[in-house]
Order: structure tokens, then sequence, then C-alpha cells
């Protein structure tokens, strides 16, 4: 696998191997955590990394609706080649922070449960932006689960319950009466998103060594 940006005749060496007999490149190894090279062992210690910090993130969360539940959704795809995994690692902070908090997750019915394990799970999907644009694609990964979030809760809860009319009007007084706890999402799912995803820079170090001890 040639650098990027670099044509293969101007590689003074053919690519080299690794234990997995797929060609590595060490320089592009370096600078971004590919998941389809990264070990077992280290994969599974950064789910439950990830999960712990949803969990004591929502927990700890200094102003309502402020955690890094988006944040290691976006990182859980970056890192994760599979899907399934990935979405895993925010739909179970969510279900165990769930037990802490008012309510215990019932969200009042299994549909209205569905849709917001669904808005936090599916930011997984921009994961490959993250681990290709790191910074702006955490950005714009966090920005766009933050408003997915907003729009699909608030109107599930619009066309669930009988809190406000059925009606255009009533949609719009809905939006408007959620507006105060949305004030302060987009700003805590882009920190999290930023400081999570800047954190990536280091995981090819923190693997080496249960890559080493994999290759023993």
């Amino acid at each position: 696998m040639s650098i990027p940006g670099q044509s293969p005749e101007s590689n003074s060496q053919a690519p080299r191997s690794g234990p997995s007999g797929r060609p590595c490149d060490v320089a592009s190894s370096q600078r971004d955590p590919d998941p389809r090279g990264l070990p077992i062992a280290f994969l599974c210690l950064a789910w439950g990394v990830l999960v712990g910090i949803g969990v004591l993130g929502r927990l700890w969360q200094p102003v309502y609706g402020v955690s890094p539940l988006i944040g290691i959704g976006l990182c859980a795809g970056a890192l994760f080649t599979n899907r399934l995994v990935a979405a895993s690692v925010p739909a179970v902070a969510l279900a165990l922070s769930n037990f802490a908090l008012p309510g215990g997750g019932l969200y009042g019915s299994w549909t209205m449960a569905a849709i917001i394990y669904a808005a936090f799970t599916w930011p997984v999907l921009l994961g490959s932006l993250v681990r290709r644009h790191r910074g702006w694609g955490a950005l714009g990964g966090a920005l766009a689960g933050s408003l997915v979030f907003f729009l699909t809760t608030n109107l599930a809860h619009w066309w669930l319950t009988n809190d406000y009319a059925h009606t255009a009007g009533g949609l719009v007084e809905c939006y408007l009466a959620a507006l105060p706890f949305y004030r302060w999402a987009p700003v805590g799912d882009v920190a999290w998103s930023l400081a999570l995803s800047a954190a990536l820079v280091a995981v090819p170090a923190l693997a080496r060594p249960f890559r080493s001890a994999e290759v023993a």
C-alpha cells in the first residue's frame, strides 16, 4: 500500500507485509489508527474505556443534555470495522448509565426508547470521517449527531404523547419548548468529540505493546 499522494513507482522498496500477510505502511500506520491493523486485545480495552467514559461522562454532566455519547459513538466508528460492535459502545453506555438516572431509561414507551437509542448510535456511521479528517470530521459529526438527536427525539415526543396538539403548530411549540434543553447539548457534543478524536492520535503508540505481545 503506497503512501497517499505518492505513486508506486516512486517507492524505492516493495511494500512490506505485516504478521497478517497484508502490506503495511509504517508512516501511514503511525499517522492514522487503521482499525484493520489494531490487535484484538487493544480493541477490547478500547471498547471498555469508551463505554466507561460514556457512563461516567453522562452521570457527571454539569448541564442537562451534555454527555459524551455522541463523541464515543464517533470514535467507536473510527476504531471498529464491525458496525454492530461500534454501535454497542454508545448503546451499552446509555443502558448502564440509565440505571443510575431517574426513570431507569424507560422513556415512556418502547418506541421512544428505540428512537433515543438509534439517535445515539447512528453517529458510528460517521466514524470514517473522524478517521480521515480528525478534527473537522469530529466537529461535523458532533454537530450532525446533536441536531439529529434534537429533531428526532422531539418529533417522537410530539407524535407519541398528548403534551402538544398533533398539528404543525403543536410541533413548533414542542421544538420551541425543547430549545432551553438543547442550548448546551451541541457545545458538549463538540467538546467531547474533539477531545476524544484528538486522543486517537495516540492509538498507534498505545496499541504497539499489544501488537508486540500478539506477535510473540
